[in-house]
């Protein structure tokens, strides 16, 4: 190693140090609030699947795809819903098939919850966007292992980290999608309610917001498509689903219990990315 090297490696900057100690003094001092808050969102989303387990699986697939029909008033939607999810209870993947509906479905929706109105804030911000955009790079671009550690570190194992990373991990989407939606709105509209007299609130919810939908819900769309992506990488940390059965088939070599959940997963994706077009304006 040429000296200039290897001077700066021994004078490297302590960023891993640095994380260590911060990590390390929020489970010194908060561990006990970080555990509560796991314990809890355990309590409900475990809650939650059982629930849907005591449902005889064959009606729930059947409602499912009744939820379909009235969404898209499709009647072939509705048969591939319902056949889709025949399929994962004929691989016995059907408990497994639930606890990762209940965890995209969460993700999706605390993300679009967090992500919709920080886009709207971001559009209307320029400078806010621009402190956000290397925010959102980065969450976008460190590997999934590098958010289980810390996650882990603070809330445990279970389907609450699980959870968390996978918000985590969706959330730049939400607000990259929301931000453009609002910013593309013609100005032409803008000016025509604001020549009406209309409020600020008022553009928002009556001009912005229904010219930005289809944009807002294709990244609705795509927050359900990452959330999927994560259920692998969030079984490693405890939750539960059908990444558990692809990690095990992995450490296993088990080809058939790998594409038997592998499949399952797409029919899960496609599902719900049909059920997600629907609401944007009710078009195919």
């Amino acid at each position: 190693m040429d000296p200039i090297s290897k001077f700066m490696v021994d004078h490297k900057i302590p960023i891993g140090a640095w994380g260590k100690a911060f990590f390390g003094f929020l489970t010194d001092n908060f561990d006990t609030v970080f555990r509560a808050f796991s314990n809890g969102l355990n309590f409900l989303l475990d809650g939650l699947v059982g629930i849907l387990l005591m449902v005889p699986p064959v009606l729930l697939a059947l409602v499912i795809a009744v939820v379909a029909w009235l969404l898209q008033r499709s009647r072939p939607l509705a048969i591939g819903v319902f056949l889709g999810l025949i399929f994962i209870i004929n691989q016995n993947l059907w408990k497994q098939t639930v606890q990762t509906l209940v965890l995209v479905v969460a993700a999706a929706a605390m993300a679009m919850a967090i992500g919709v109105p920080l886009g709207i804030w971001a559009a209307h911000k320029p400078k806010v966007y621009r402190v956000m955009l290397p925010v959102l790079d980065l969450m976008q671009t460190l590997p999934t292992f590098v958010y289980l550690i810390p996650v882990l570190t603070l809330f445990g194992l279970g389907n609450a980290p699980g959870l968390i990373v996978t918000i985590i991990f969706v959330i730049p989407t939400a607000v990259r999608l929301t931000h453009l939606g609002v910013v593309s709105v013609p100005k032409s509209i803008v000016e025509a309610g604001e020549a009406f007299g209309a409020t600020k609130s008022q553009l928002l919810w009556k001009v912005e917001l229904p010219s930005a939908l289809p944009t807002i819900m294709a990244g609705l769309t795509q927050s359900i498509m990452l959330s999927l992506s994560m259920v692998v990488f969030a079984a490693l940390i405890g939750a539960g689903g059908l990444g558990t059965e692809i990690n095990r088939a992995l450490g296993s070599r088990r080809i058939d219990l790998g594409l038997e959940a592998g499949l399952a997963i797409v029919v899960l994706a496609i599902v719900l990315d049909r059920m997600t077009r629907i609401a944007v304006g009710g078009k195919k």
